[in-house]
């Protein structure tokens, strides 16, 4: 336990830190412990453009991105996992989850941060940590957070720790700092789904 808390506050750490870098992989990966794979092949992987430009600007990701400050993060050297969900998703998140006033810039903040990792981690990595794991491994989130993979009908799930499930409908759009999977439902924080208090 005292090492899952170890490796969750060392990805939070990441996150503030402009360049931050995934952990060793040989700590990683073990059923139950947070994983930040990154495989040489994922390093590898770049694109020309930045994440924050390669999304759709008018997308509702995007708009969240930039009313957390995110967005300039995205555009910055990374590398990133970032599980973009579908535009409709955002309409299943609690009322005010994603409300544009300044008090609620650390609520938009924590939702969107559970939809990164740090480090690139393609899907094949994400695959070889499910069997590793013997079904299921544990992926770190820059929030603090985590998300469980499995695999379901051979599509790759998430589940976050309230229950809400997200599949990835297109893996390893890649990216100058990283890498987005686009999912089809919103994964969010345990203080996300509480409710508004404004």
């Amino acid at each position: 336990m005292a090492k899952q808390a170890f490796a969750l506050g060392l990805a939070a750490a990441a996150f503030l830190t402009v360049g931050a870098c995934s952990q060793n992989d040989s700590e990683n990966g073990a059923a139950g412990e947070p994983t930040a794979a990154q495989s040489p092949k994922a390093k590898e992987a770049a694109g020309d453009k930045t994440i924050a430009a390669g999304l759709a600007a008018n997308s509702q990701f995007v708009a969240a991105a930039k009313a957390a400050g995110l967005d300039q993060t995205l555009a910055g050297p990374g590398p990133y996992t970032v599980f973009v969900p579908a535009d409709a998703a955002f309409t299943a998140a609690p009322a005010g989850t994603f409300d544009t006033k300044p008090e609620n810039r650390a609520r938009i903040t924590g939702a969107l941060t559970n939809l990164i990792l740090p480090g690139t981690v393609l899907s094949e990595d994400i695959g070889k940590a499910i069997d590793n794991g013997q079904g299921k491994t544990i992926l770190a989130t820059m929030g603090g957070g985590t998300l469980t993979a499995t695999r379901e009908d051979g599509k790759i799930v998430l589940t976050d720790q309230a229950g809400q499930k997200a599949t990835i409908t297109q893996a390893d759009e890649r990216f100058s700092n990283g890498v987005v999977h686009r999912v089809d439902a919103l994964l969010l924080p345990g203080s996300a789904r509480q409710p508004s208090n404004g």
